[in-house]
This record gives structure tokens, C-alpha cells and sequence, in this order.
């Protein structure tokens, strides 16, 4: 258990204080693919990943949750998703200029936007500048400004393993400034091995096993990307025949390459005249005989 992937929920309900534990280990490194992440870059995907997976959790909905990270700094773009299915994918892109480690410089005139795609709604986007010494600092700070419940999140990764625990106050119900703290100041006796090594529930014990604690059963985290042949086909027959066939005078080839899972789709001429035809076919369709 010490090494799977998994996510669990964990109530402190005489407090009113729930809490949330997120590991990844193979569904972390299949994130990663063959890309090799400089460890900074690491550091931040595999924590923003534990952090959608965390999220996800404190919420009700069908479809995906996206946390993305923009800024003018070294480290340019974090893409991390996570579905209601507990499958996550994600990505980072970054400049040769990664001299500095501290987290503000990484970041400069970063903002965190987080999204919601729940079928059959609309979309919601939440928005926070990045801020603090952290990823869970910022996420802190978002939590603070949109939905006023006090929150903390403890999160670590490298290239090997992303891990991390969240807690939050239930609203409506009665505690004392001082469980709460409590609670915190048991969390923050974690050391990272222990976080990264103990099975869920030996480092729930371990954290506390003088509080009440009910512990639901874990669910597995899977790595899985989304696209597909039949996608990328849909995207090709939006760009137009006139600038697909001067890719294919150029190239020989069309190909599309997911940033997410690194697979490559390859579209030769006989590949594209029967997209084209099955878009003809199916706008005019042979009239039935009776």
C-alpha cells in the first residue's frame, strides 16, 4: 500500500474538520512520460497534480478539474487535471533560464486559474495571483478569498513520487479555534519520509491517534490522456483542405504530437483524402431505396 497510487478521505466529525490524502507514484512517473523535467519543474507539476486531485475531492462533479499556472518567469506554463474518475494527466513548459530554486522567482507575475467542466453545466473558473513561498500557499490564499473556509495543504514531490494532505473546516459546525490548531500543529509534526513511505492509514495513527477519527476506504489515482485518433481528426477538419494539403506538400505527413501522454498521430495523404471523404459522406448521405 506504502507505494500505490491512491486518494483518501478522513473526518475529524466531532470537530467538524475533514482532511484528504493524495499519493502518486506510477501514475505520476506515466505523467511524465519520457519528458525529462528539470527538478524544479518536477517539483511543481507533481505537487499542482497532487493538488487537483486533493480539490477534487472537496467537490461534487462529472468531468474534470484543470489547475494551470501561468507566469513571465523561468517556468512558464503548469497544466495539471484531474477527472471525477481519479485519472490525471498534466504537463509543464519551461525556458533553458532555470538558474534560480526560489519558488516567487520561478513564478513571476504568476496567477493560478483553476476550472471546473462539469457536464451539463457551465463552466467555473476560479483566479488567484501566485503568491507565498509554495503552490499550497497559493492555494491557501484561494481558498481564503473564495470560499472563506480556513485551509492548509502539506504538499512534496520529485521525480519519483508526488504526495501531499489537505485539510479543511466543514462549515457549520461548532469547534474552537483551538482544535483546529491542534489539529494543525499535529500535521505539522510530518516529516516528509513519513508522508512519502507510511501507508495512509499507519500515518493517520501516527498523526492521530488521540483524535477521532473516521477514515473512508481509499480510491485509486490512474494515469490516463484523453486523446485520441478520432479527436485529433475533429481538430484536422477545423484547420481547413488548403492549409492541410500545404503541410502535406511540406512534410509528406501530417502529425500531431500530445504534449500530454507523448503519442504521436501520423496522417498520410491516404489517411487525409479519407477524412475528407467521410466528411463528405456523412454531409451527403446516399439516399435509402424502399
Amino acid at each position: 500500500m506504502a507505494k500505490s497510487d491512491f486518494f483518501q478521505r478522513f473526518y475529524f466529525e466531532s470537530l467538524g474538520i475533514r482532511g484528504e490524502i493524495v499519493r502518486l507514484n506510477e501514475s505520476w512517473k506515466q505523467t511524465q512520460g519520457v519528458t525529462r523535467y528539470p527538478s524544479q519543474v518536477a517539483a511543481m507539476l507533481g505537487e499542482s497534480l497532487c493538488a487537483t486531485v486533493l480539490l477534487s475531492g472537496t467537490i461534487k462533479f462529472e468531468g474534470s478539474l484543470i489547475l494551470q499556472i501561468q507566469s513571465a518567469g523561468p517556468v512558464k506554463t503548469i497544466v495539471a487535471q484531474t477527472t471525477h474518475q481519479r485519472t490525471i494527466r498534466g504537463l509543464a513548459h519551461w525556458s533553458p533560464d532555470l538558474a534560480v530554486d526560489d519558488f516567487p522567482h520561478l513564478l513571476p507575475e504568476g496567477r493560478l486559474v483553476i476550472t471546473i467542466q462539469n457536464q451539463n453545466h457551465e463552466p467555473y473558473q476560479g483566479i488567484v495571483a501566485v503568491e507565498g513561498e509554495s503552490i499550497a500557499e497559493t492555494l491557501e490564499s484561494y481558498f481564503q478569498q473564495s470560499e472563506q473556509l480556513p485551509t492548509r495543504l502539506w504538499l512534496d514531490a520529485d521525480a519519483d513520487i508526488a504526495t501531499g494532505i489537505f485539510l479543511q473546516i466543514l462549515p457549520d459546525k461548532d469547534r474552537t479555534a483551538d482544535d483546529w490548531n491542534r489539529i494543525l500543529h499535529l500535521t505539522d509534526t510530518l516529516t516528509r519520509e513519513e508522508l512519502r513511505e507510511l501507508p495512509s492509514e499507519q500515518l493517520l495513527y501516527r498523526l492521530y491517534h488521540e483524535e477521532d477519527v473516521r477514515i473512508i476506504e481509499p480510491e485509486p489515482v490512474l494515469f490516463r490522456c484523453s486523446c485520441d485518433r478520432e479527436r485529433i481528426e475533429t481538430v484536422l477538419l477545423t484547420l481547413g483542405a488548403e492549409e492541410i494539403e500545404d503541410i502535406l506538400s511540406r512534410e509528406g505527413a501530417v502529425e500531431v504530437h500530445c504534449d500530454f501522454c507523448n503519442r504521436l498521430y501520423r496522417f498520410d495523404p491516404v489517411d487525409i483524402g479519407a477524412l475528407y471523404n467521410d466528411k463528405a459522406t456523412s454531409r451527403h448521405p446516399h439516399p435509402s431505396h424502399h
